[in-house]
């Protein structure tokens, strides 16, 4: 066929499926139908089929992964969302359809309707008995190059293994790696377990604002935004928090949210500016509580998804299994840098940084310091779970104070595999309290602590109606998807990360 102009940009491979594509056309077929009646999937289809019975009919349908062709029979490939099946095709069954299939590529879309069969290779398969083109493909998908290495074995070669080209293209990405696809419905079978967990619990799901008025809840910078009807800047919300005490405020004895968060911070693989969180806050209980619930939980949850509390990552068993071991984080400071912080001003805490080789900022204080030492010479070192619990006071200015130990506040991290797995307090419920913290946190902020959150005068007003004693959750559920599947970066468990714009 002649080369037209538009096509001319085109590599060689796409200009050819453009022009099988109006071949089709001309000879009346549609190569983008609107409807097949699947009745099977492959996987169904492999497991029910005995050789002793009846010759059954099914129709699947499914994207051709791979193509033998050899004149007047050929076999293919297809997969579908639950696998892979072997499709046979004869011109005498077919006619015109079989010729119609020459002009068809690997990752074209086709429906099959034919009967189940074993071939003499022993592959259970579909021979076809008619054959529809659902989807004309335009770009050639990458296939797996094999090699046969000096001992005989077969090495296959990833086509698609660039980690940025396979975060920009998950839609390749999961055409080509099913393993890709089975994280993410490991995925939403670890949101389905955790969200079964706490309804069984009786916690009410909620949903609040994403776009609000003032951000708070955690240290970090905010994406803003601004509405024109009311010519005012609102904020992507950096946490739950602020909104869910205020249901507690208003009667619920536990509420939960699994949300899409959102911090204007750097990427790396445990940070994405979008991410998922659950909170959950929980009346008259409080942080000793959580930590027996979190623990229950995750090993539930882990058991759920594959059977145990114990998972596999990076050639290391970790094992959820309860209890697991609590330590102060002054003491796991001590522990790893032989160290001890307590008491320590900001001036000390700065020389101590310095010797220790942890850069820390000029505006930063005590608390920022102790947790920039705790963040680089211990958290990566914590692989079991481990809850690290009793934080300074300047680190939480949301969390109520120790009960026995001064200048502490009843808070705990779980750190597992070397990451923080989720945060939780006793909440301060006192409103004076919170008012004087958060008026020292002003004073933070005006030295130039950019992620400190402002003054939040609604929420000091619902907590000045009373708050029952509670304790709160936050979970980042992607990271707890990293550690059930054995992925290393957060990028491997969302569908579309964060990325540079494309060149």
């Amino acid at each position: 066929m002649e080369e037209r102009p538009e096509f001319q940009d085109m590599n060689e491979l796409m200009v050819r499926r453009r022009e099988e594509l109006e071949e089709l056309k001309r000879r009346g077929i549609n190569p983008y139908p609107y409807f097949f009646h699947r009745t099977d999937f492959s996987a169904d289809v492999i497991a029910g089929f005995a050789d002793d019975q009846p010759q059954r009919t099914v129709s699947v349908a499914g994207r051709i992964l791979s193509l033998r062709r050899m004149g007047k029979a050929s076999f293919c490939h297809i997969e579908d969302s639950k696998g892979r099946i072997q499709i046979y095709l004869k011109r005498d069954d077919l006619g015109e359809k079989y010729e119609a299939f020459k002009l068809m590529d690997l990752g074209d879309i086709i429906g099959v309707t034919g009967y189940i069969f074993r071939t003499k290779t022993g592959e259970v398969s579909v021979h076809g008995q008619d054959l529809e083109l659902l989807t004309k493909s335009l770009r050639p998908i990458p296939t797996p190059k094999e090699k046969i290495d000096e001992q005989g074995n077969k090495i296959v070669f990833d086509p698609f293994s660039d980690k940025e080209l396979r975060y920009r293209q998950r839609y390749v990405d999961l055409i080509v790696n099913p393993g890709v696809r089975n994280v993410f419905v490991k995925r939403a079978r670890i949101i389905s377990a955790v969200r079964a967990f706490l309804d069984g619990k009786g916690f009410l799901e909620v949903e609040t604002p994403i776009l609000q008025p003032q951000y708070g809840g955690a240290f970090a910078r905010p994406f803003v935004t601004h509405h024109n009807a009311l010519d005012i800047d609102l904020f992507l919300r950096i946490a739950d928090e602020l909104y869910l005490k205020r249901l507690i405020v208003g009667g619920y004895d536990g509420v939960y949210e699994i949300s899409k968060d959102f911090r204007n911070e750097g990427m790396d693989k445990s940070h994405n500016p979008e991410f998922t969180m659950l909170e959950v806050y929980v009346a008259y209980r409080d942080y000793l509580w959580m930590m027996g619930m979190v623990e229950e939980m995750i090993a539930g949850v882990a058991r759920a998804l594959n059977g145990s509390a114990a998972v596999e990552i990076g050639g290391q068993t970790i094992d959820f299994t309860p209890p697991w071991r609590r330590i102060t984080m002054f003491d796991a400071i001590k522990e790893h840098t032989g160290l001890s912080l307590r008491g320590m001003a900001a001036a000390e805490l700065r020389e101590t940084a310095k010797r220790l080789r942890v850069e820390c900022a000029p505006a930063d204080g005590v608390g920022r310091i102790i947790d920039e030492i705790f963040s680089e010479k211990v958290e990566h070192l914590l692989v079991q779970p481990t809850f690290i619990i009793d934080y300074p006071v300047e680190m939480s200015p949301l969390a109520k104070r120790h009960r026995t130990e001064a200048g502490l506040v009843e808070r705990f991290e779980a750190i597992c595999n070397g990451h923080e797995l989720c945060n939780a307090f006793t909440e301060l419920n006192d409103p004076l309290d919170q008012r004087a913290r958060f008026e020292e946190q002003m004073t933070a902020r005006a030295r130039g602590e950019e992620e400190i959150q402002p003054l939040d005068e609604d929420f000091l007003r619902a907590l000045e109606y009373g708050m029952p004693p509670t304790t709160g959750l936050g979970i980042g559920m992607d990271r707890l998807t990293m550690l059930l599947t054995g992925q290393d970066s957060i990028r491997d468990v969302m569908f579309f990360p964060q990325m540079k714009p494309e060149r």
